[in-house]
């Protein structure tokens, strides 16, 4: 293994190559383009392994990675925000017809106005899609976990977005440490899955079906997500055993005695964990896995440490309901005995945290068994 230094995006595409994918289809759009630019030039110094396909929007990338998948390739593709958004009915459709398709999303806010800063709304508006959502807090996380997706989407049958926030971590360098071709392969294996698509062999697939055995179907995908969260404890099981780190499906850095805990996503678990020795009896949850939502790990930690406050900070908003994770978060205490006080802190737009906001808001007094929103403009 050696050291470097990375960018964010530097170690996503780093990651890609290591993996040895088939094809890479992608567009590039700020703040993901250096990912697209760093896997166009391993392609023109044939360093990378598969096929790197120029396409002229992200639809047609995703529409790409989807055939090439169907056919048993190992695929990989990029996007951000607008682009994201484009791609919307070939995010469904990758996950209805099971294809472990590999997509890392660097949040950007989406327009109108034109904006941007991190905003989570891109990648959290696609909740419902049937992906597998994994948010990750710096470089190496976004490195470790794009070599996990793979492994995770091709077991499940299920296609995996790997998560981070655009400028915070996307442009950001830190030291990364990068294993080498043969110790990645050892984990990463080759493609697990068979390809539906078979030359020589003419099928009609994922045509038209009635309602009932659409509905057995969606059933099916149900179950597969809710396994994610399990085999992705396993996987990193063998993880840990090959490159010596381990992830969760949420990370905990809770301090003895502590009453309040802060629950987020991305690179503002980093602000706060760094902010930690000044906010007393203060805990962090770091949501790595957001689908599968990890309810019952949350409401074990809230239960057995009995958490008087839950502090939920989100940078999105879903207009008419509030924070996205505020709103998982209601439903996972919903039919605890003893709830906590939430608290719903919004930043919305990808305004920053800083050490001023998590001083006040965990000063905030709020009833037991009730749910307060704050907004980041109304802190600073």
């Amino acid at each position: 293994m050696t050291f470097e230094l990375m960018s964010g995006n530097q170690a996503a595409a780093t990651a890609v190559l290591k993996a040895g994918v088939d094809l890479i289809a992608a567009y590039p759009i700020t703040p993901q383009t250096a990912i697209v630019e760093a896997l166009a030039n391993f392609a023109a110094k044939s360093q990378l392994k598969g096929e790197f396909v120029s396409v002229e929007s992200e639809y047609s990338a995703l529409s790409c990675c989807n055939g090439a998948a169907a056919a048993g390739a190992r695929v990989f593709t990029a996007t951000a925000s607008h682009g994201l958004a484009y791609m919307h009915e070939m995010i469904h459709w990758c996950s209805g017809a099971r294809l472990p398709v590999v997509m890392a999303n660097v949040n950007r806010a989406i327009g109108a106005p034109w904006c941007l800063d991190p905003d989570q709304g891109d990648s959290l508006s696609q909740r419902d899609t049937g992906w597998v959502q994994i948010y990750c807090a710096g470089a190496q996380e976004v490195f470790d976990t794009i070599l996990q997706a793979f492994v995770l989407a091709e077991e499940i049958l299920l296609p995996c977005m790997v998560v981070f926030d655009g400028f915070y971590i996307s442009h950001t360098y830190e030291v990364i440490d990068v294993p080498d071709n043969e110790t990645v392969a050892s984990f990463i294996g080759k493609p697990s899955f068979r390809g539906q698509v078979v030359p020589g062999s003419p099928a009609n697939i994922h045509g038209l079906i009635p309602s009932e055995s659409l509905h057995r179907h969606a059933e099916r995908i149900h179950k597969d997500m809710i396994s994610a969260g399990e085999r992705f404890k396993k996987i990193n099981d063998r993880f840990a055993a090959v490159f010596g780190r381990r992830y969760n499906c949420m990370e905990t850095f809770i301090p003895r005695g502590a009453k309040n805990i802060i629950i987020t996503a991305g690179a503002m678990a980093e602000t706060i964990r760094w902010n930690l020795p000044g906010l007393p009896d203060t805990g962090l949850i770091q949501m790595r896995m957001f689908r599968p939502f990890p309810a019952e790990e949350i409401r074990v930690v809230i239960e057995e440490l009995t958490i008087e406050k839950v502090i939920v900070i989100d940078r999105n908003c879903s207009a008419g309901a509030g924070g996205i994770i505020g709103q998982e978060l209601k439903a996972a205490l919903y039919g605890m005995e003893r709830k906590p006080a939430l608290v719903n802190l919004i930043l919305a737009g990808g305004i920053d945290l800083t050490a001023e906001m998590l001083e006040k808001v965990s000063r905030l007094n709020v009833e037991k068994g009730t749910t307060s929103e704050k907004w980041g403009c109304d802190l600073s």
